[in-house]
């Protein structure tokens, strides 16, 4: 019997795939990268121990964690142009199902290592395929539905998912965290065997491989573009600088739980919502890099001092707030110039500036845990904002003459 069908702005999804699982879906898809990344990190002092290994090695966890998200960005945006959209989705989560496990039954912490990278991969699908499923199947008013919930969820997935970790460490070990990863990923892979195909095979690139590399060759030509990048390449170090540094500091220097570091955790990532918030009351998008810059690179200066030199928990989390609220500000003034820039190769700059991003992640990660964690946390800090600051002045310099800058009220 032939599925009823129904329209949806232009395309045709049966029953099956109603506007309801579709939102569902894509919105799980959205919070699997951070539910990867993020989930694991009230265990990371456990680990340690587990493994009986140093700090930095465990942080290694998170560096090819992200560092797989990189890159496998960069390979299932183009496969799911190709191929379709169901294959690879279905291919990454089958993927990661098998890493996760291996990633519980890892004899070493070389292993594990190794396996995180694979995993983050695998997650990597989940995150641009989902922004592709979007684009396919709405248009208009509904496309911004559907971006706006995927949007709300990137805030709201890094906020939840250590709190989840965090008490399920409580209840088990680490193990128990990446065992609920696993249930997560049996759920998405049952929706996407439910998933009907979103790009029809007319739609589908037929481009070689030479085409794709020109379209880098584009984007990277582009000196605004390239300084927008750095610009929030090396702010996001700085995030993951604290990602990776957090853990430790809170649980093991200021002696609190696994679930009150994750409470931590949740009530910091509410200043990136903020700024990022905050960024579209500026006149210009410029001014909000500026502003966000110089901020950031005032408060890593101050948490590098006040840190080693005792500071509260409470100081120092105030400190923090402000410092990840200055940087909610460049990422979103970034992004918006960084884009608009690049506007006529929208996807292929889009996977680079996410890519680059986590690859400066990955490589701060495990220098944060290098001899006095405090230290080293203080200097990361400091030289990926004054490095940040840097780029951010030379984007907003590089301004075209005679065209006017990007403004962000909208309406």
């Amino acid at each position: 019997m032939k599925h009823k069908q129904k329209t949806w702005q232009g395309h045709s999804i049966k029953r099956r795939n109603s506007a309801f699982f579709l939102f569902v879906f894509l919105g799980m898809l959205t919070a699997f990268g951070p539910f990867v990344t993020d989930m694991y990190l009230p265990s990371l002092p456990a680990m340690t121990s587990y493994f009986q290994t140093s700090t930095s090695m465990v942080q290694l966890g998170l560096t090819f964690s992200m560092l797989g998200l990189a890159i496998g960005q960069l390979l299932f945006g183009p496969l799911s142009d190709t191929f379709g959209r169901r294959k690879p989705l279905l291919v990454s989560m089958i993927l990661f199902l098998f890493s996760t496990v291996a990633c519980i039954c890892a004899p070493t912490i070389e292993i594990f290592i190794a396996l995180r990278f694979i995993q983050g991969a695998a997650g990597a699908g989940g995150i641009v395929i989902s922004r592709s499923i979007a684009t396919d199947k709405f248009k208009g008013a509904s496309l911004a539905k559907a971006l706006a919930v995927i949007g709300a969820i990137n805030g709201i997935a890094p906020v939840t998912a250590p709190v989840i970790g965090g008490a399920v460490l409580k209840l088990t070990g680490w193990q128990g965290i990446f065992a609920v990863l696993f249930v997560l990923g049996i759920c998405l892979t049952a929706a996407c065997i439910h998933f009907n195909e979103s790009l029809s095979r007319a739609r589908r690139s037929h481009e070689k491989i030479t085409h794709t590399l020109n379209l880098f060759k584009n984007i990277l030509a582009k000196r605004k573009y390239m300084f927008c990048v750095l610009q929030m390449a090396f702010a996001q170090a700085v995030l993951f600088g604290y990602i990776a540094a957090s853990p430790f500091i809170i649980q093991q220097y200021y002696g609190f739980s696994p679930l009150a570091f994750s409470l931590f955790f949740a009530f910091n990532s509410l200043a990136i919502i903020s700024g990022a918030g905050r960024s579209v009351k500026f006149k210009s998008q410029e001014k909000a890099i500026l502003t966000g810059c110089a901020g950031m690179l005032l408060f890593s200066l101050l948490i590098g001092i006040a840190l080693p030199a005792g500071i509260s928990v409470w100081g120092f989390e105030s400190l923090l707030f402000v410092l990840l609220l200055m940087l909610g500000v460049t990422f979103t003034a970034s992004t918006t110039l960084a884009m608009e820039n690049a506007r006529e190769n929208a996807g292929t700059a889009s996977a680079f500036l996410g890519a680059v991003g986590f690859l400066f992640g990955s490589i701060v990660s495990p220098l944060v845990g290098m001899g006095n964690i405090l230290l080293s946390s203080g200097m990361t800090f400091i030289v990926c904002s004054a490095a940040s600051c840097a780029f951010g002045c030379l984007a907003v310099r590089s301004e075209p003459k005679g065209i006017s800058s990007v403004q962000s009220h909208i309406g």
